[in-house]
């Protein structure tokens, strides 16, 4: 019998994600990576000088290195990518459902980040960075139309893809769905928002998911319904705008400073 056409298209899109790697770059990011043993690792190329300063992490790591002349650095990277002589092709990582991620036992008040179609790397980079220094369970985006991992991704959270939660999911509007049931409460980021951001916190005292939306366009219609409230954070001049990583930091910080 033949099969639907959904689930060929279901198996094509496993068999593509198995075949998927990242190449990760940079001392850092590497070290990290190399430590994690949840990482799938698979080709580790350094110049001498990195393999030396990488050091303890070479064993933990438990691949065998290509060194290479720093003058023709065989990993296939992009031009202008820093890569300080050190590059790790790897498997990305599977942090499971949103309810693997994000649960929580009594009394406690956990936070989450969602986000709406952020596609720049260096962006949820810095969020992935943010979310780590505040303790939140995950970021969660959408599988499409968001930043997949990648070398500049890794680069920017500088080591915390590693550790903090990087979940991608078919439907956000059903994770955040998801996370209520568990909970949460749900605030999308809006400049427009009547309420501020402070103001907004103080009536969620208990599990916290916080929306933001791409530069430009914001949060989606459908997303915005998903909230259960909106939060704009207050400027001090007649304009203002913050880059979505920095509007994630700012929320992260108040949210963490509920009592």
């Amino acid at each position: 019998m033949k099969k639907p056409k959904w689930v060929i298209e279901k198996e094509r899109g496993r068999r593509a994600a198995a075949a998927e790697t990242v190449w990760l770059f940079g001392l850092h990011a590497v070290r990290d990576a190399l430590e994690n043993p949840a990482r799938e690792k698979l080709r580790l190329v350094l110049t001498k000088n990195a393999a030396d300063r990488l050091g303890d992490a070479l064993a933990a790591g438990g691949i065998e290195p290509e060194i290479a002349d720093p003058r023709r650095f065989p990993a296939p990277l992009d031009p202008g990518s820093v890569h300080q002589g050190a590059a790790l092709e790897v498997k990305p990582l599977d942090w499971g459902r949103p309810a693997d991620a994000c649960g929580f036992g009594p009394g406690e008040a956990p936070l989450v980040v969602l986000l709406d179609r952020v596609t720049d790397p260096h962006n949820v980079g810095a969020i992935l960075r943010s979310a780590e220094v505040f303790g939140a369970r995950a970021v969660i985006a959408t599988a499409r139309h968001s930043a997949p991992e990648t070398g500049a991704l890794a680069k920017t959270a500088s080591g915390a893809l590693e550790r903090q939660p990087y979940l991608r999911v078919a439907n956000l509007a059903r994770a955040m769905e998801e996370l209520r049931e568990m909970g949460y409460a749900l605030v999308g980021l809006a400049g427009e928002a009547d309420a501020p951001l402070d103001e907004v916190l103080a009536a969620h005292p208990g599990p916290l998911g916080l929306v933001l939306g791409a530069e430009g366009p914001g949060l989606r219609e459908k997303t915005r319904e998903s909230c259960d409230a909106l939060a704009r954070i207050p400027f001090a001049g007649a304009f203002g705008s913050l880059n979505v990583s920095n509007a994630a930091a700012v929320s992260l910080y108040a949210a963490s400073r509920r009592s």
